[in-house]
């Protein structure tokens, strides 16, 4: 028998405020879907081309645990 205990996932979303939405979104999610967040965190990317920025991201990381 196989069981599913920990999951990390990784995204990238557009900026700072997304990346505290999704974040939120998965603390609000726990108890319906049986997990619990152990880790969270997000860094804010950019691109820069000669200097000067061309784009910008942020990634999300989520730590799942799930309950046995």
């Amino acid at each position: 028998m196989k069981q599913l205990l920990k999951t990390t996932d990784v995204y990238r979303v557009n900026d700072e405020e997304e990346a505290v939405r999704t974040i939120e979104a998965a603390k609000n999610a726990q108890l319906s879907e049986g997990y619990t967040l152990t880790k969270s965190g997000y860094v804010l990317k950019t691109k820069k081309q000669k200097g000067e920025v061309v784009d910008s991201w942020a990634v999300v990381t989520m730590e799942r645990t799930f309950n046995e």
